[in-house]
């Protein structure tokens, strides 16, 4: 089991920056891949950024060059930096874990104003 906990929401006005944070407890070790969702009213959720276990990342096509995802395995914390913020990327951001079963945070919402 892993339980997922995600920080860092709130609002901010375009060009803006937030970082997200997802710290992970339980059987960590057994995470193959850890990633980052969102989901915008009435849309569905999408991919913004996902990072395998050798730390290859990768990005949704609208947050490539704004969006950082990183981690700190000594803390058990990954982190997503959104830098240069749209309104279009207001959403709830969703924390994802992958081992052999998909986890979920509660989620954390971003909200942008233009």
């Amino acid at each position: 089991q892993v339980q997922l906990v995600e920080s860092g929401g709130g609002m901010v006005q375009a060009g803006g920056s937030l970082r997200l944070s997802c710290a992970a407890s339980g059987s960590t070790r057994s995470i193959n891949l850890i990633g980052w969702y969102r989901q915008a009213p009435g849309k569905q959720r999408e991919l913004v950024a996902r990072m395998n276990s050798d730390g290859t990342t990768h990005y949704a096509d609208s947050v490539k060059g704004r969006f950082t995802m990183s981690r700190d395995n000594a803390k058990n914390t990954a982190y997503l930096q959104m830098n240069s913020l749209k309104p279009e990327d207001t959403a709830v951001y969703y924390c994802n874990a992958v081992t052999m079963r998909m986890y979920w945070g509660q989620g954390t919402q971003v909200t942008v104003s233009s």
